[in-house]
């Protein structure tokens, strides 16, 4: 037998959200009026089904589907790239909104997509064999920055997130090298460390409605040097950056090799 799962989902306005998919690269396959509002949009093997609902709002929305993909990094740039050329930016904040692409720790590689009925999708590419969260790192910086992009990923928490990072980057800050035990403790991080902690602190910035203060820790981020081998490591990151300084209207950085 071949079984196949599509997700229905619920929708204030059918042409606002066909639009939207538009922009993303999906073909309307079907789109009726009446007697009910009922569209279906296809790209490649994702096909989403949408039912029009007046009195639904976005804003309180639990819809949310799992796409998996093989492709992820492309697929985010594609969407990415849609949406600028549709709406003149890329939206990144409110409904709808595009997330930025990240390794989660539970082993998938994923950005979220939150169209404009509120529904979201979480699109992926598995890392690992499971889905169990992965361990605490050692050491009490890098620990900080895993919690923070649990609270803030996950849960949504970014103020909570942000505390979470203020504290490891003050104790970070406070940790001079001579410092008797600050380096057994982990409380002073390497350079992709500390580059991490500061764009998703300035991503936080971002989400609380401080851009002054994320466009500071973007450029405190672009004064650590880093190796070629250790800007490898950080990509996600230095992409994040040059996304957020897209967000906030600054130039590409030019920051130290």
């Amino acid at each position: 037998m071949t079984e196949t799962t599509t997700p229905v989902f619920p929708c204030p306005s059918i042409p606002e959200t066909l639009d939207f998919y538009r922009a993303l690269g999906f073909e309307v396959s079907f789109e009726q009026t009446s007697p009910n509002p009922y569209a279906v949009v296809q790209r490649g093997a994702i096909a989403l089904h949408f039912f029009g609902m007046r009195r639904h709002d976005p804003a309180t929305s639990y819809s949310t589907c799992l796409i998996s993909t093989d492709a992820v990094d492309a697929l985010h740039a594609a969407f990415r790239t849609g949406l600028r050329a549709a709406y003149g930016k890329v939206p990144t904040r409110g409904i709808p909104r595009i997330g930025p692409l990240r390794d989660t720790t539970y082993g998938v590689r994923q950005f979220l997509v939150t169209d404009p009925g509120g529904n979201c999708l979480r699109i992926g590419q598995p890392t690992g064999e499971s889905l169990e969260h992965g361990p605490r790192p050692a050491g009490a910086f890098a620990g900080a920055l895993h919690l923070a992009a649990l609270l803030g990923d996950a849960k949504g928490d970014h103020r909570q997130a942000a505390r979470v990072l203020d504290r490891a980057l003050a104790r970070a800050e406070a940790a001079a090298p001579e410092k008797p035990g600050a380096e057994a403790a982990g409380e002073r991080p390497t350079a992709p460390e500390w580059v991490a902690a500061l764009v998703l602190r300035a991503d936080l910035a971002i989400r609380l409605d401080e851009p002054e203060r994320g466009a500071e820790l973007l450029r405190r981020a672009d004064g650590v040097a880093l190796t070629a081998e250790e800007r490898a490591g950080v990509r996600d990151a230095l992409r994040r950056a040059a996304e957020l300084r897209e967000e906030l209207g600054e130039e590409p950085a030019a920051g130290p090799a």
